[in-house]
């Protein structure tokens, strides 16, 4: 594709409305961890994938010529990424706060640097008609995009389709920026496919988790209608599933490794119980008796004998698979 001479106003308004979009897009996100004090749900490979998209992403930009806002608008979306993943680093992980600081602007600094040498490389061999380099360059970009966006997914699995730690308000703003940066590719004189690819990527992958979330929330009606009834919370609910050690049909997910240590664990409280009540009469537990069989209804585990209480609480709960 031969560089972008002579830029449309459309393509220019168009971009600066994606532009801006993308500016602030993750702000609402960065006051959200701020305001919460934890970054549960929002996966740290996400932003720091997104990051790393903003280097071959605002080089692909600027040696194509793109409009003024469209090679902006990588930069500021790489750095606000950046702050999202120091954020991560230091309520999720509990980093110090210098060592977030010192290698957050570590990887700005070797992200900037990256990125142009890749435009002082690359552009004379495009402008010379040489335009393999930028479109290796354009593909890396959007497969680091896309990459950015499976992590959502693998928590949408683990919580079955709900949506935590992500701010809603972010991500529709990041969805209205790449379609407007589309719409702007659109309007120049000539469409650029890659980026076109690149923009309708993010597109379809966070229609999918707005899709999700609302699935869920039809899913779960019924139980958060009657847990506010009682003055509780879906996550209230799904608690007291998990003390009682009563499957529930939405409790989280485990993935294998967590598994695999639960069991372990579980087994280790069968053995202190067998051991402790070596000589003693065994107890009759009541099984368990729901109190209806709706969607969501509390179900409740009848008292152990007196006496035997503590050596119940060492039997294991049951995982969910």
């Amino acid at each position: 594709m031969a560089p972008q001479q002579d830029i449309p106003p459309a393509a220019n308004v168009l971009g600066t409305i994606g532009t801006i979009l993308w500016c602030i897009q993750t702000i609402p996100q960065i006051w959200t961890n701020w305001r919460t004090k934890k970054t549960e749900g929002l996966p740290g490979s996400m932003m720091y994938l997104w990051a790393l998209c903003g280097v071959p992403f605002g080089a692909y930009n600027v040696v194509q010529r793109f409009n003024y806002p469209l090679q902006v608008q990588p930069q500021v979306f790489m750095a606000l990424c950046l702050v999202n993943w120091c954020q991560i680093l230091f309520y999720n992980n509990r980093w110090a706060i210098w060592k977030v600081i010192l290698i957050g602007l570590t990887n700005a600094a070797a992200f900037a640097g990256v990125e142009a040498a890749l435009v002082l490389t690359l552009q004379p061999l495009y402008d010379a008609g040489n335009g393999i380099g930028i479109l290796v360059v354009g593909i890396v970009a959007a497969v680091l995009l896309a990459a950015g966006l499976l992590p959502p997914y693998g928590e949408l699995w683990k919580r079955r389709g709900r949506v935590v730690g992500i701010n809603f308000v972010f991500l529709s703003m990041d969805w209205f920026g790449a379609f407007f940066s589309l719409m702007s590719l659109a309007a120049q004189n000539s469409f650029d496919v890659l980026g076109g690819v690149l923009y309708i990527v993010c597109i379809i992958l966070e229609t999918g988790i707005f899709l999700s979330h609302i699935i869920w929330i039809f899913r779960t009606r019924r139980l958060r209608k009657e847990a506010a009834a009682e003055g509780k919370t879906f996550d209230d609910i799904a608690a007291e599933y998990a003390e009682q050690g009563v499957p529930f049909k939405f409790a989280e997910r485990k993935y294998s490794k967590q598994s695999k240590e639960e069991r372990t664990d579980a087994e280790t409280g069968i053995t202190r119980h067998a051991e402790g009540s070596r000589g003693m009469q065994q107890p009759s537990v009541a099984e368990v008796s729901p109190e209806n069989t709706a969607e969501g209804t509390h179900r409740h585990i009848s008292q152990p004998v007196t006496g035997m209480r503590d050596e119940v609480k060492d039997v294991a709960h049951p995982v969910d698979r």
